[in-house]
């Protein structure tokens, strides 16, 4: 058995780094979000994918993948929603199997109001901390390991 190949400083601060402004910037936008339209970070995250559907409809594991999350997870937390009159489930017409969920108009309404500040929360906690140069850097990081990661994916 080999030793590991340890992340050196630089490698090391860059893991670091990402893992914990990851943390506290979504902890932030989520209180934020909380305070403002009572809407939790996850809850902001489904609506605005189902707003910008087709419809406002997406097969759970559409809407599963655009999220990262198990179909379980998603299952769970659109009962939650549905309980507040965000979503609605609705079965697939041709697939008795699939499910879909739908952005409702109080759903919609709701994501209006609270856009503004989701986008106040998103510029105070993280795009104007950094010059245009940096947010184009970083920008072209994540698009790398977003890509990486994706083709990881569909290998597998």
């Amino acid at each position: 058995m080999t030793d590991p190949h340890w992340l050196d400083e630089v490698e090391m601060r860059a893991w670091i780094g990402f893992v914990r402004t990851r943390d506290l910037i979504a902890a932030a936008v989520g209180r934020d979000s909380t305070r403002e339209s009572n809407l939790t970070y996850v809850e902001y995250s489904v609506l605005a994918y189902l707003a910008d559907a087709p419809d406002h409809l997406l097969t759970f594991a559409a809407l599963a993948a655009k999220l990262e999350w198990s179909q379980s997870r998603l299952s769970h937390q659109i009962t939650r929603m549905e309980k507040r009159g965000l979503v609605a489930r609705e079965p697939i017409p041709d697939d008795a199997r699939r499910t879909a969920a739908r952005l409702t108009p109080h759903g919609a309404e709701v994501l209006t109001g609270a856009a503004p500040g989701h986008v106040r929360s998103v510029r105070r906690h993280m795009i104007d901390v950094l010059d245009r140069q940096q947010l184009a850097a970083l920008a072209d990081i994540y698009d790398t390991l977003l890509a990486h990661h994706r083709r990881s994916a569909t290998e597998s």
